[in-house]
């Protein structure tokens, strides 16, 4: 993981603009997102496996999937590049789970936290000065 400066860091936007904004730009609400706080993610290969990700906390209002009544105002975190490595194809010493009929067949990573490689910290700098730029506007 490597830590990226940030010119937005500890700003308070809402978070519906910043979400629209940084859709234009390829990014996605991560899925371990709680109603504190979350994080907005963009893959930066094309294997999907180098990310630049942008934290942020929940200071007012509510994030709710299930409603389009988004009032939430976010504080924008220091966002980072992580790079995860998988092991490719399924476990040979897989073993059943519970009731059997569920298999446990995927592999655990090999390094969740795998050491990126400078061209990704240039296109993950590239893109942190388009969204500065457009934030703020």
């Amino acid at each position: 993981m490597i830590p990226l400066e940030f010119k937005l860091e500890s700003s308070e936007k809402e978070f519906t603009e910043v979400r629209s904004m940084l859709e234009e730009h390829e990014f996605s609400l991560g899925g371990n997102w709680d109603y504190e706080h979350g994080y907005f993610d963009r893959y930066l290969d094309d294997a999907h496996k180098v990310w630049l990700r942008m934290p942020f906390d929940v200071i007012n209002g509510n994030i709710d999937s299930d409603t389009q009544d988004l009032d939430a105002k976010i504080r924008m975190g220091q966002p980072f590049v992580l790079k995860h490595l998988y092991n490719e194809g399924l476990d040979k010493h897989a073993q059943p789970r519970a009731l059997g009929s569920l298999i446990d067949q995927f592999q655990e990573p090999i390094d969740p936290d795998a050491e990126v490689e400078s061209k990704w910290v240039t296109k993950a700098k590239e893109v942190l000065g388009e969204v500065e730029q457009r934030l703020l506007q």
